[in-house]
């Protein structure tokens, strides 16, 4: 409350009681009492009058939350949880720094961390999938795997660079910068069709997101969750997923162990032993229309992918999104092959790195082409969704392999989705 507001209310308390003080000094004993309530009625209309329009601006301004920010905000821990047995996958809650609000954001989205990396002269960028319903309010909550080496990866061969920097170096306490909530793999909360939501492994993040929020809002919505992972020592969220199928009485929750061990209890733990396939979700989606949101591996989303057309799903009730975004395109924005002129060969500029490279049909988006020749470039989804990569384009045209969803600002490109169309200048 700001200095002159509460100076008012002061006068205002102190004025009633002198007032009170005056009435019951000259009024007789036996109309102490009367005069007394009178006065202190008064009192209490006058503060309520004086002090409602005070309140309600207070009321409005904390409601006025902006949508976004622009740049790094600065965000501190203030928890983590480990989120199943093997202890590789922890939630980090996070409240800003500042202790301003925090704008809400749609069930489904990721915010984008700027990681200190030590070893790292430039800091690493990475998005994690918020897993808390918007409703939860307050506070954001990621969920990191802490990704192992390569299978087959020489002896010594360091983890994910951002994963690791995660569970190792963030604690309660510590601070971490992140942009704001972005990407278009979200929940439609107006929709009243039945939905479908399939996860494998990690992938479970967004989609406890959208189920928290399914939840929060009492929807009546027909809910089935297919979820895909390992094993019990793999099975992320596991104590909360089992309470909300015990109680939510229009969830339909199906887990499938690709490789449950003696340990692994059937028909309590898990449903059905391997993976979450065509034939499984048939009879659920053949002949309805239903909403699918699927989060996963490359694999599990490219066979599923083919899975829907061959049941008759249409394309636009299918939404996805994979947890290794460089893996594999969203099914709602396909890789086009851009249509170049004759001339399949151009010379790329990296203005600021002082190189220059030949950029030929099958190299890929500029973006692969610069981290393939040594030239620094911050980037986040590799999808054109987050806008990290953002660069100044100098001179020269681009393409984009499928439209971005963040529209680069005049005069610059997302390298990540884009392909020469001239030769390029680059603020690179």
């Amino acid at each position: 409350m700001e200095l002159t507001e509460l100076t008012q209310l002061v006068g205002i308390m102190v004025a009633g009681a002198a007032s009170m003080r005056a009435a019951i000094s000259v009024a007789s004993f036996a109309g102490r009492r009367y005069q007394f309530a009178r006065q202190e009625k008064k009192y209490v209309a006058e503060f309520r009058s004086a002090t409602a329009g005070i309140f309600q601006s207070r009321q409005i301004q904390r409601q006025e939350v902006p949508l976004t920010w622009q740049g790094k905000r600065k965000f501190r821990v203030v928890n983590r949880v480990y989120e199943n047995y093997q202890q590789d996958i922890c939630s980090f809650y996070l409240e800003p720094n500042d202790g301003r609000s925090i704008p809400p954001f749609r069930p489904g989205q990721f915010l984008t961390f700027s990681v200190p990396v030590p070893g790292q002269a430039e800091p690493v960028t990475r998005c994690y999938s918020l897993s808390e319903s918007p409703a939860a309010g307050g506070y954001y909550r990621v969920t990191v795997k802490r990704l192992a080496p390569p299978e087959g990866a020489p002896e010594g061969t360091p983890p994910g660079q951002s994963s690791d920097y995660f569970h190792t170096h963030l604690q309660p306490g510590s601070i971490v910068e992140a942009y704001a909530p972005s990407g278009s793999f979200c929940l439609d909360e107006h929709s009243g069709r039945p939905v479908v939501l399939i996860a494998g492994g990690v992938g479970i993040t967004p989609i406890v997101s959208m189920l928290n929020s399914l939840i929060a809002a009492r929807s009546r919505r027909e809910i089935w969750l297919f979820y895909g992972v390992r094993n019990r020592a793999e099975h992320a969220m596991y104590t909360h997923l089992q309470q909300l199928a015990a109680r939510v009485r229009n969830l339909r929750v199906v887990v499938a162990y690709s490789r449950p061990t003696n340990s692994c209890r059937h028909n309590v733990d898990y449903h059905l032993r391997g993976h979450i396939t065509e034939q499984l979700l048939r009879p659920v989606l053949e002949g309805r229309d239903c909403e699918i949101y699927m989060c996963g591996p490359a694999s599990m989303m490219r066979s599923l992918t083919a899975g829907f057309k061959n049941i008759g799903v249409p394309a636009e009730n299918v939404r996805s999104e994979a947890f290794d975004p460089a893996s594999v395109a969203p099914a709602e924005t396909p890789v086009k092959a851009p249509e170049h002129n004759a001339r399949q060969t151009f010379q790329i500029e990296f203005a600021r790195s002082g190189k220059r490279v030949e950029w030929q049909s099958g190299d890929g988006s500029i973006l692969e082409l610069a981290m393939a020749n040594g030239v620094k470039a911050r980037c986040g989804c590799r999808q054109g969704v987050c806008g990290t990569c953002a660069i100044a384009l100098k001179n020269g045209e681009v393409e984009y392999e499928r439209t971005p969803e963040k529209t680069p600002a005049p005069g610059k490109c997302l390298p990540c989705v884009a392909q020469p169309q001239s030769d390029l200048v680059l603020d690179m």
